[in-house]
């Protein structure tokens, strides 16, 4: 038989990368970690391990270890639901993560219909793009994930992880202060493309290099006819957003960035396909139906519809 607790740590190792990683997590000293994978190895009586210069990685009959201990793990989480959803009332820790606007415009308004539904939740928030939680809550780092999608650009979906829909959020040209791309008619009859090609030769503010946001940005900017010229980078889209309000840079912004006030600069439609990305929640599989979390999903899918 097995230790679970040894299978837990090379399925941390997997998601993790290296065992000072593991230790960090877990509050374990390496070698710590290092000895109980060597115990399970003495388990399976096979090697799971093997080095690649200073790192390790797994053989693979480790992999198929990983994969049973994901499937044992998926019905202890449902296992957790089930007793949770046995009790009367929702208590406990929910530990979530969410990227900046949505964590502006959706989340607080969802902490406050649960603090007043559920006020023995406790909810820890961790602002965090997709690129670093949606591993962090493989990892167990988290709970639930609010993450993005931008157009043409689909997010791996690991098997371990469930995802649920929650709202479209508009997405625009936002036009520096002080320079006019045309309006009215005649910039309707010149579309989308033209009023992209209009800011071909003046700055840009783009998230960094690497993300989806800043692939799709990219990819619309080359489809309308040029290379943008991005002087200015940042994950935060308020940046943006003060950026092209004092005429530095032209922006591409949603509109969850404006939290339903009135926008502050022009803005101008996107190429059709273009025009919005898609929000979601994820959780890991088995995790879906624990009652903290279809509370939270049930509260920011309210304060998606009031915003």
């Amino acid at each position: 038989m097995f230790d679970l607790h040894r299978l837990r740590l090379l399925r941390e190792l997997k998601h993790r990368g290296t065992l000072a990683a593991v230790a960090a997590a877990l509050s374990y000293s390496p070698s710590s970690v290092s000895q109980q994978l060597s115990q399970l190895e003495a388990e399976a009586g096979v090697p799971l391990l093997e080095p690649v210069g200073r790192r390790v990685r797994l053989t693979e009959q480790a992999e198929i270890l990983v994969a049973h201990t994901e499937a044992v793990l998926e019905r202890l989480e449902r296992a957790e639901a089930d007793i949770a959803t046995s009790l009367s009332e929702i208590t406990g820790t929910l530990r979530i993560a969410s990227f900046q606007t949505a964590a502006l415009a959706l989340v607080p308004t969802a902490l406050t219909l649960l603090r007043d539904a559920h006020p023995r939740l406790r909810v820890h928030m961790t602002q965090a793009e997709p690129e670093r939680a949606l591993p962090a809550l493989l990892a167990r780092d988290f709970d639930v994930v609010v993450a993005e999608e931008y157009p043409g650009s689909a997010n791996p979906r690991p098997a371990e992880l469930e995802q649920e829909d929650l709202c479209e959020d508009p997405l625009r040209l936002a036009l520096p202060a002080g320079v006019a791309v045309g309006s009215g008619e005649s910039a309707q009859r010149r579309g989308p493309q033209a009023a992209l090609m209009r800011l071909a030769g003046h700055p840009w503010v783009m998230e960094p290099e690497g993300t989806a946001a800043r692939h799709w940005a990219t990819a619309l900017c080359r489809a309308a006819g040029f290379e943008p010229d991005v002087r200015y980078e940042s994950t935060d889209l308020l940046l943006h957003l003060r950026l092209a309000e004092q005429g530095h840079a032209a922006a591409l912004l949603p509109d969850l960035v404006w939290s339903g006030r009135p926008p502050t600069v022009a803005l101008r439609q996107l190429p059709r396909g273009q025009r919005a990305r898609r929000l979601f929640t994820a959780v890991r599989r088995g995790r879906g139906r624990h009652p903290a979390i279809r509370a939270f999903r049930d509260a920011l899918r309210e304060a998606a519809a009031v915003g």
